[in-house]
């Protein structure tokens, strides 16, 4: 989206160092946490923290705008960091974006301390678990202590247990593979990134600006439907898309076999044998790899991936349009970057 100034950026930056400044972690140890927790929460987009502040100026003109909206925003941002370190544990990654994770982070230095293999590799585990415990904490006392009217931040509290709530349910089904046809698959998509990632930011935007019970409902829905958006071309982007898109290997997700909406739309298919053979196979070279692709595409799953991205961003047009006020502009804004990514 981009439409954050520098100052806007500047604000956010300097919520995320006080949030993660204001933890009493003692001595190198709790140094070396602290450092990691920042690395955590480096570069991005902002996106979330943007959906906070646009969906606020979209209900309010008010000025100067209050202190808590930059503190909510950059609420946002220490929970998706969380939710990245601990997801790169239960996928046992070591690399983020082309480089190394907190987690690979950890075990590396380990490794130059003398650790063995497996050794360094649990020094890895503890230390990224402990980093995300200390982002999902920060997270909620940012947003606990905001200056917001005691009703305000009863709602805005809720918002983000919700997303918490959600987003762990959805980890979980994803992890103990429940997404085993379509529908499955999508549930566990929307909880994955819909909720934490778009419903609740533009919620509690709109709920610090004020807006009524109507227009959370609606925020809510399109927050939903431009969540699966995102994390279904992000799927499209897993398998097919460049190791510059997808910021790692080509096609890791077919190498790593999961259980993405892309595969349970192909189980559906008539071509499903030929395309969980070639799934099988997809972790062993590059060749394998293209036929697996190859498959999938035959199978028309690409292409019903891409039709329910359009379906899901036009719900999300569809339901901004009955908003007078910047809403609309927002969500076309976001709808457009995501039709963008798509590979």
């Amino acid at each position: 989206m981009c439409s954050l100034t520098d100052a806007d950026r500047s604000r956010i930056e300097e919520e995320l160092q006080t949030a993660i400044d204001a933890l009493p972690l003692p001595g190198e140890p709790g140094e070396t946490l602290r450092g990691q927790m920042r690395a955590a929460v480096a570069g991005g987009k902002r996106f979330r923290p943007e959906l906070v502040i646009r969906s606020f100026r979209s209900f309010s003109t008010r000025r100067p705008e209050p202190a808590a909206l930059w503190q909510v925003a950059a609420a946002f941002e220490l929970l998706h960091g969380a939710f990245v370190v601990h997801d790169d544990i239960i996928d046992q990654d070591t690399r983020r974006r082309g480089v190394l994770n907190v987690r690979g982070t950890l075990a590396q230095d380990a490794r130059r301390m003398g650790e063995g293999l497996d050794a360094s590799r649990r020094v890895g585990d503890a230390g990224a678990l402990l980093v995300g415990d200390l982002l999902l904490y920060a997270a909620s006392r940012t947003l606990l202590t905001a200056d917001v009217r005691s009703p305000i931040r009863g709602r805005l509290v809720a918002h983000l247990d919700e997303a918490i709530a959600v987003s762990a349910v959805g980890e979980w089904a994803d992890a103990t593979r429940g997404g085993t046809d379509s529908a499955a698959a999508l549930r566990i998509t929307a909880d994955k990134t819909a909720a934490y990632s778009f419903s609740a930011p533009l919620r509690c935007g709109a709920l610090m600006a004020g807006a009524g019970g109507e227009d959370d409902r609606d925020l809510a829905g399109i927050g939903i439907h431009l969540g699966i958006a995102y994390q279904l071309v992000d799927d499209l982007i897993g398998a097919f898309g460049t190791p510059a898109q997808a910021g790692r290997e080509a096609g890791s997700d077919l190498r790593e076999g999961k259980r993405t909406p892309l595969v349970a739309l192909a189980r559906g298919a008539a071509t499903w044998p030929e395309v969980e053979g070639a799934l099988a196979l997809a972790r062993t070279g590059p060749v394998a790899l293209r036929h697996a692709r190859l498959e999938l595409e035959r199978s028309g799953a690409r292409d019903a991936v891409a039709e329910l991205v359009e379906q899901h961003l036009e719900s999300a047009r569809s339901l901004a349009r009955s908003f007078s006020n910047g809403v609309a502009a927002l969500v076309e804004d976001v709808a457009t970057e995501i039709e963008g990514r798509m590979p």
